[in-house]
């Protein structure tokens, strides 16, 4: 994923430290993320996370703000493939799925997002650093909408995104070639379905 181009602001050691919270929460869920545990994962003296991000807080929320960028930029990126493309267009659906494969192989940063999907239900202010993520996240696919002279943008917008977001982790446990037709095909279901004439919202 485009890990580097979220973390162009961060220092190197930064985002050697997020990287390794990364990995420790895909391997360990939230609860093992730890300073010493990062520590270890980036093979640094222990300290040396606690040194950047002083309390636990603070690195899950730096984390936090971390994954979101990464998976936005991978969007941003899509979001340019796709442009002038209808949802309808087989391609569209291809580009989609091969964004989600990458992601799905690469599983580290969708693992620890899902992590603190989770957590942010019960954390307001993680919660916050996620609703701004989504926000930005639906504005994007949104403005595809608009390229598309669809109506109803934001509110078509949004079912894709929850969508998107059902999928993958339907996807998730499915061996690689059941996961592969099983995303094809959603995804060609779901974006044909999404760029129909729709009515008013309810």
């Amino acid at each position: 994923m485009s890990v580097d181009t979220a973390a162009t602001s961060l220092s190197p050691r930064r985002r050697e430290l997020l990287d390794a919270a990364v990995h420790v929460v895909a391997d360990d869920g939230l609860r093992g993320l730890t300073h010493r545990a990062v520590d270890r994962r980036a093979g640094l003296p222990e300290g040396s996370c606690s040194a950047y991000f002083r309390t636990r807080r603070a690195l899950q929320t730096s984390l936090a703000e971390y994954v979101a960028a990464a998976l936005a930029a991978d969007v941003a990126d899509l979001a340019e493939q796709l442009r002038g493309l209808s949802g309808a267009d087989d391609r569209a659906a291809g580009l989609t799925a091969q964004l989600f494969l990458r992601w799905l192989d690469e599983r580290e940063l969708l693992l620890a997002k899902l992590e603190l999907s989770l957590e942010a239900s019960r954390d307001a202010e993680l919660a916050t650093v996620l609703t701004t993520s989504r926000s930005q996240l639906v504005g994007v696919v949104a403005g595809i909408m608009v390229a598309q002279g669809r109506d109803h943008a934001t509110e078509r917008a949004e079912a894709l995104v929850a969508s998107f977001d059902g999928i993958l982790v339907a996807a998730l446990p499915k061996p690689d070639p059941e996961r592969r037709d099983f995303l094809s095909g959603s995804l060609r279901l779901l974006m044909a379905a999404l760029g129909a004439p729709a009515g008013p919202p309810a």
